[in-house]
């Protein structure tokens, strides 16, 4: 039996659309600079708006724009790396005797305690933190350079990262609403009414999560590094901020801060009082942050629970590798909508409102 016409068009456009996504897989390293200029042009494009609302100019708006985020991110680097590298050496030059330091302490104490007898060998222990930690923090920029020799892919990510990223966002920030517009013209006219609505939850969900996020990791960067200045900490203000920063990624930020700072407390101030420390500053912290901070400046009926976010992190990652991780959050928010609609949908329908036995 021939396909209709219409049956033809659909084959046709399923086609198109399969083969779109299969050249996003494949050229993942490529596009990775072009989707991270559309991810920050999404959220800086209100503030284009609101600039060009004051009658600046649209381009001019735009340079602002990127000036103020590379400023923001320039004045991070430049507070946290040098200080990193001095920790990092720090921990290099202290960690072994660290280690050996709790190894005779534990060792007795799980002999006296539980009866075991655990085959510690402080020594080799210390010899191989030494060897691992000997070669790092020096070599961290011919690291990267290495990396990047190891092939074409690498390379197009550094230097896409680096240049491509800011000409990108210029040019999309610029054009931001003839792009959006001619984007929304392609969307056929029977579909516009359940995509815009579609298109509008998501926008609002995101953008509260976004903004909500935000300022938990505001607040929890200037509690962090608070506590730990009172606590003594040299390294207060980088260890903090950090910490505060790596909250965006649920429960796993939270631990490599705490492993961080941890490791931080230990070596300047001793093994037991560095960790009590870091404990009550961060079980604080927690504590305030899922009881509190998050149901009120995030909310909890925006339905991006922090395991879904993970999820879609690795999931995400897993597809389609570094763009995958930044198409991630996008991505859950709109799976997020979808499923809302559809919990909505299935409430509403005649099956499941169906008596039994009709």
């Amino acid at each position: 039996m021939p396909l209709t016409a219409r049956q033809r068009q659909t084959l046709l456009w399923t086609g198109t659309g399969a083969l779109f996504v299969w050249a996003l897989v494949a050229l993942g390293p490529v596009l990775t600079p072009f989707v991270a200029a559309a991810i920050l042009a999404y959220v800086l494009a209100p503030l284009v708006a609101a600039l060009q609302r004051r009658r600046v100019p649209r381009a001019v708006a735009a340079v602002l724009a990127i000036a103020l985020a590379l400023l923001a991110l320039l004045s991070l680097l430049l507070i946290l790396v040098p200080i990193v590298q001095k920790e990092f050496t720090l921990i290099r030059a202290e960690l072994p005797g660290l280690v050996a330091s709790i190894t005779s302490r534990v060792q007795p104490w799980l002999e006296r305690t539980l009866g075991v007898t655990p085959q510690l060998d402080a020594a080799s222990i210390r010899e191989w933190l030494a060897a691992q930690l000997a070669e790092g923090g020096d070599d961290l920029l011919a690291t990267l350079f290495g990396y990047a020799k190891t092939g074409w892919g690498a390379a197009l990510q550094v230097v896409g990262t680096l240049f491509l990223v800011p000409v990108v966002l210029f040019y999309l920030l610029a054009d931001w609403p003839q792009i959006t517009g001619r984007a929304h013209d392609l969307i056929p006219p029977r579909w516009k009414p359940e995509i815009d609505a579609l298109l509008g939850e998501t926008d609002a969900l995101l953008g509260q999560y976004l903004r909500g996020q935000m300022l938990v990791m505001l607040t929890l960067s200037v509690w962090f590094s608070a506590a730990l200045l009172v606590a003594g900490f040299e390294l207060w203000l980088p260890i903090g901020v950090l910490s505060g920063l790596l909250i965006f990624i649920p429960y796993i930020g939270f631990a490599l801060g705490f492993v961080f700072a941890a490791i931080a407390g230990m070596l300047q101030l001793g093994p037991l009082a560095g960790f009590v420390s870091v404990a009550i500053v961060y079980g604080i912290a927690q504590v305030v942050e899922s009881t509190w901070l998050t149901p009120r400046l995030v909310g909890e009926r925006i339905g991006l629970h922090p395991v879904a976010v993970i999820f879609a992190l690795l999931a995400f990652g897993a597809l389609f590798g570094f763009v995958g991780v930044l198409l991630a959050l996008p991505m859950a928010a709109i799976a997020a909508v979808g499923l809302r609609r559809l919990r909505r949908a299935w409430l509403d329908s005649d099956f499941y409102r169906r008596e039994s036995g009709q």
